[in-house]
């Protein structure tokens, strides 16, 4: 009798798997097949003629030359501040970590369109901070920031989290016993960090730096609003303004482009990875203790610089973009006489688009959450207790949309959803297609804490209650779900508060009635309206910051491993 309840639960959970896997392939692999497939065929043929002309044109070959540059020389940036920043917090006996760990997480939290308009305001002859200080230079010249160089200071401003979370997660997994046998056999200083620490980390370094590389080259919101003015093109922007000027008649060139920027991000995981399987050095165990090198004097001077950065990257672009929501125009000094807030009024309360942005952007983060988290918690469980081939499949290749930029998912997403099979309906212009990219792009944020925390279960409890005689979905009530719950609310968390801001894949598939808030701010500040667009960043901006510091508040109440910036 048990061996045939046991059987009748292993076909429920080889139906289940089925089902669960076919639908997160259908989700994330078809549309980057119906993307490749349009950029090699002709009426359904192979040609590949259209891939030598597209490629061949002076304005593609400049806009990847701009791409690799921007990116290149933004992840270098990233690389210097926020490997500085791991390797103090991570390794020494600073005070206020906790803080310093919250404030770096801000910038990824903030959009990248929201970071270029608010490092405007405290550039350029126009900036009412600088005029309200009278530091503003005369007018007529340049804004520094509608540059290559523009471009890449904040590329690297606002990935330097990335490479401090991956960096800093490999330090502190350095047990400091290591570090105490370094030094009893004679290493000090520099040779201590060099022999010792970086080999030990340069995984986790080269993990950081290759997903900076593809997160920068697919960035759409810093390049558009720095670069198009000053007619500079990276691959996104240019597919951007070939779709905004001629519309659907040339997605089979922009397939083209996207194909090729999505193989530079894919070639920049490559690189990551081989780098990874040439790592020799490996640690066994748990780390006992963290490390904590004892700066001794050198602890003050070394807390205030830190912090004097983290203002400069964090609180003077936010001081900035306030002080121009306040003005009643553009340029106009910040006084207790020109003080206003027409603009948020006008913004917030009489513009009706604010609004349904605003439950856009809520009803889509939140929705993408809950039904990613209903998707992964199944199949990552059956996933790696029925272990097959189209499963070792479908896990090599799920970040494949997460790593490709965003403009590029929202080509692919066009052309799988612009004429639905077998029907003449669209989605394409609705909010669905929105919806569907955001589960695309963001499954394997949710799906990766999972499959780690399942990993780690033992298996005698599932099989303990496959004997008592507890159903599958009984099983993933009362075990698998309370046990994953840590890793599942991580993952939730940052799925939300990343697309509740996301502008890269749904700059190309909005239309009216389906704005959300990041393509607001963006149309804002291309049609001139900088007041108002200041206004709004500056409220998302801080409705961002109340809901990390609501979850923050709540770290104590919460399961270790909830809060992802603690993870």
């Amino acid at each position: 009798m048990f061996a045939t309840q046991k059987y009748g639960s292993s076909r429920s959970e080889d139906r289940l798997l089925r089902f669960v896997l076919l639908v997160a392939i259908v989700l994330t692999l078809a549309p980057v097949l119906r993307l490749f497939a349009e950029g090699i065929t002709v009426d359904d043929r192979l040609n590949l003629s259209l891939i030598s002309e597209v490629l061949s044109q002076p304005s593609t070959q400049r806009a990847l030359q701009h791409s690799l540059l921007t990116a290149g020389l933004g992840t270098l940036v990233s690389l210097v501040i926020g490997s500085a920043f791991a390797f103090l917090v991570a390794l020494t006996d600073l005070r206020g970590k906790a803080a310093l760990v919250f404030c770096l997480m801000i910038p990824m939290m903030i959009p990248p369109q929201i970071t270029a308009l608010s490092w405007t305001q405290i550039m350029g002859p126009s900036s009412v901070l600088l005029k309200t200080l009278g530091l503003a230079p005369p007018l007529g010249a340049p804004q520094p920031l509608y540059s290559p160089a523009g471009i890449i200071l904040l590329l690297g401003i606002q990935h330097t989290s990335i490479i401090f979370l991956t960096l800093r997660a490999g330090l502190r997994a350095i047990p400091q016993e290591t570090v105490e046998a370094a030094r009893i056999s004679g290493a000090r200083g520099l040779r201590l960090w060099w022999q010792i620490i970086v080999p030990l980390c340069l995984p986790s370094l080269a993990a950081g730096i290759a997903i900076t590389f593809v997160t920068a080259l697919g960035n759409f919101g810093i390049p558009a609003m720095l670069g198009i003015p000053a007619g500079y093109a990276t691959l996104p922007t240019l597919i951007y303004q070939k779709l905004a000027g001629m519309g659907t008649t040339v997605l089979a060139e922009v397939a083209v482009l996207a194909i090729l920027i999505g193989a530079v991000a894919i070639c920049g995981i490559g690189v990551q990875r081989f780098f990874q399987t040439r790592q020799r050095v490996h640690l066994v165990g748990a780390t006992s203790r963290p490390l904590a090198i004892p700066l001794k004097g050198a602890r003050l001077p070394v807390e205030i610089t830190l912090w004097c950065v983290v203002f400069a990257l964090l609180v003077l672009p936010m001081a900035g973009l306030l002080a121009t929501s306040l003005v009643p125009a553009y340029g106009v000094p910040l006084g207790f006489d020109t003080m206003t807030f027409a603009s948020w009024h006008e913004v917030l309360f009489r513009q009706p688009v604010t609004a349904r942005a605003f439950v856009n952007s809520f009803s889509l983060s939140i929705s993408a959450a809950i039904v990613l988290m209903a998707i992964c918690l199944p199949l990552a469980w059956l996933m790696d207790r029925s272990p097959s081939r189209l499963g070792r499949v479908f896990d090599s290749l799920v970040d494949l949309p997460y790593a490709l930029p965003g403009v590029v998912l929202a080509i692919a997403m066009i052309l799988l959803l612009i004429n639905l099979p077998f029907t003449e309906a669209t989605l394409y212009g609705t909010i669905w297609i929105i919806f569907l990219a955001y589960l695309a792009r963001f499954l394997t944020v949710m799906f990766r804490p999972v499959q780690a925390s399942i990993r780690q279960l033992d298996p005698a409890m599932n099989e303990a209650a496959q004997s008592v005689g507890a159903t599958l979905f009984q099983r993933l009530r009362s075990i698998i779900l309370p046990l994953t719950a840590p890793s599942a609310a991580a993952g939730a968390i940052l799925v939300f508060l990343t697309a509740f801001n996301e502008l890269t894949v749904s700059a190309l598939l909005w239309s009216s009635g389906t704005e959300t808030l990041g393509v607001m701010i963006f149309n804002l500040d291309d049609s001139g309206e900088i007041v108002m667009a200041s206004a709004l960043a500056a409220t998302i901006v801080l409705v961002v910051m109340l809901l990390m510091i609501a979850i923050q508040l709540l770290a104590r109440q919460l399961p270790k491993g909830v809060i992802p910036w603690q993870t």
